[in-house]
């Protein structure tokens, strides 16, 4: 007569929402850490060849967030880490959402916005119209990195010239004076100071990121006297936890103790 055995119990199962350098470190630390965990990175699909993080992937949206919290029953999801872009406002409130539907922990990892220092000439705004709006009192020439979407917003002054970078190619309505930079950071402050003195650029416009990564635009920007339109971080869910750094996550996810019925 053999013994009974112990039926094997599930992995813990973390989802993080993806796209960003923190979330494949938080992938690669999970891995590393808390090799016990199965960890589901989802990537909105927008970028043609992203950089795929440790662990598993699914690639594409989920319908709301009644279709993640589908997803998240669907799939025995333990813990959910929002650790999408800053600018990602919709899928941070869908993972809000979703998260106290499926009854789901949620944390959410925001990288630290970027703060102004002495010399800048920063320039705040609440949205992509507001920046275009501030533009003809600034400058010209205006390099634009805030990425390939929205750029119908700046498509009606005229009279302005556009740098615009970003990682795949932008598509129409754009403005109509344009020159367009494909190119993907991390960027060097030498790249960034020939780069404004090349195209004579005047005026910047950027979202506040944060990240070191893409940082070097604000230095170079101070240095050459350049302004710089800033736009403002979306507000969060209200209620979701934040911490600024992977390794805060790993530390919120150990606290969850799920990842101590791994090794149980």
């Amino acid at each position: 007569m053999t013994a009974p055995t112990d039926p094997v119990r599930p992995r813990p199962h973390v989802l993080i929402l993806g796209g960003t350098t923190e979330a494949r470190r938080l992938a690669a630390d999970l891995a590393d850490r808390l090799p016990a965990l199965r960890v589901t990175t989802s990537l909105a699909g927008r970028v043609a060849a992203p950089r795929l993080p440790a662990g598993e992937i699914r690639i594409g949206g989920f319908g709301g967030p009644d279709g993640l919290a589908h997803w998240l029953r669907e799939h025995a999801v333990d813990a959910l880490i929002d650790a999408t872009h800053p600018f990602a406002g919709t899928i941070s409130f869908n993972a809000a959402q979703a998260a106290a539907t499926a009854h789901v922990p949620l944390l959410a990892l925001r990288r630290p916005g970027w703060v102004p220092g002495q010399g800048d000439d920063w320039h705040p705004v609440a949205s992509l119209a507001e920046a275009a709006a501030a533009l003809p009192a600034l400058g010209h020439r205006v390099f634009l990195t805030t990425g390939r979407m929205g750029l119908a917003t700046f498509a009606h002054p005229t009279d302005l010239w556009f740098l615009v970078r970003s990682v795949d190619a932008p598509e129409p309505p754009f403005p109509p004076h344009m020159e367009v930079l494909l190119d993907r950071g991390p960027f060097t402050l030498e790249g960034e100071r020939d780069l404004l003195r090349r195209h004579r650029i005047d005026v910047l416009v950027t979202k506040d990121s944060g990240a070191a990564a893409t940082a070097p635009k604000l230095t170079a920007a101070r240095e050459a006297g350049v302004p710089v339109v800033v736009v403002q971080r979306p507000d969060a869910p209200p209620g979701v936890p934040v911490v600024g750094t992977p390794d805060q996550a790993v530390t919120w996810l150990r606290s969850t103790g799920i990842h101590s019925s791994a090794s149980a």
